[in-house]
């Protein structure tokens, strides 16, 4: 009997992965059967805002299923990225997950969830340098020229973020490092007040996107010193990157990807990554991201996966030497 009964415990154990593969390929086969959430982790405007509501609209048309776009902002990305850490692991809630996912982990002390664990990686979307600009009063056309100037006044010359630990913040302070020079840190609750300022002269430079920072550029309001990836981009080839001017160890590229709850099925994680690396690889879709800046990357579950703790590593090192603190 004990033989019997051994045989057929094995027999259950051994025919309940294959019924939970069935159920979660059945449900592969009819996802999505609904709407989808697409939680944005800012407010409404903007590249990030741009960048979801592309993907959002294109997946819609190719499921037939609507993908609402819901921004969730606050405490720095938290409040939305914990909403889809706690969600229901069934496909119908993504994040759009930017480069402040990464830094988050070294710029707060404790966050509600944990941003390797309690997350699947779908795909990441793309990538977009930001652009070094400053007032054209100010007499620099170039990085070196820049640099020259602060370091023949120390402490005298500024530039504005959106806040402490903030993508402009951090790119910031990278430069001051490479180069060894002091520039002034004026944090601003936003991009918008701070191009005010400089506009008006009141502050030297900033680091934003081609989206925030494209027309005063065109208009001849701002002039673009330098951009922040290691190489040039595809959008603006004319423009030097900083890497290039003197210090070939930056890089401060930005980043956008999706995620899911952690235990998403396999099968649906699956899914979603080949019909948004299909949407992106669109021609109109790629072309749309590249005016705003954003090469496509498209990538693999794998590829995502093992990207996040490598930008981790590269965004705790930058907090650190910053020494940014949550506002």
């Amino acid at each position: 009997m004990s033989g019997k009964f051994v045989v057929l415990l094995f027999g259950v154990f051994a025919c309940a992965p294959v019924g939970a593969l069935a159920a979660d390929k059945s449900t592969a086969d009819d996802y999505p059967n609904r709407s989808v959430r697409f939680i944005v982790p800012y407010t409404p405007g903007a590249i990030n805002d741009f960048v979801a509501r592309l993907v959002a609209q294109k997946l819609t048309d190719a499921w037939g299923k609507q993908v609402v776009v819901d921004n969730r902002a606050g405490a720095g990305t938290q409040i939305g990225t914990d909403l889809v850490a706690k969600a229901n692991p069934d496909g119908y809630t993504m994040l759009l997950a930017p480069t402040a996912f990464a830094v988050n982990v070294s710029l707060y002390p404790k966050l509600p969830y944990d941003a390797v664990r309690d997350f699947a990686a779908v795909t990441q979307i793309g990538s977009a340098p930001f652009l070094l600009v400053c007032n054209p009063q100010l007499p620099v056309k170039n990085v070196k020229e820049l640099i020259a100037l602060a370091k023949s006044k120390p402490g005298q010359l500024s530039y504005a973020s959106t806040g402490s630990g903030g993508s402009a913040h951090l790119m910031g302070e990278m430069l001051k490092s490479a180069a060894g020079v002091d520039i002034a840190h004026i944090p601003y609750k936003g991009l918008a007040p701070g191009l005010t300022d400089i506009l008006a002269g009141q502050v030297n430079c900033t680091f934003g996107s081609q989206v925030a920072v494209g027309g005063q550029i065109k208009a001849g309001r701002l002039r673009v010193l330098a951009i922040t990836s290691n190489v040039r981009s595809k959008a603006a080839p004319e423009v030097p990157t900083i890497a290039e001017s003197g210090y070939p160890d930056y890089n401060g590229t930005g980043w956008w990807g999706v995620l899911v709850p952690a235990a998403t099925p396999r099968p649906i994680v699956s899914k979603l990554n080949a019909d948004i690396v299909r949407v992106l690889r669109a021609p109109d879709v790629r072309e749309r991201l590249l005016s705003q800046g954003v090469e496509i990357a498209a990538t693999t579950p794998e590829q995502f996966a093992k990207f996040i703790p490598e930008e981790i590593t590269r965004w705790g090192k930058a907090v650190k030497l910053s020494g940014a603190k949550p506002d």
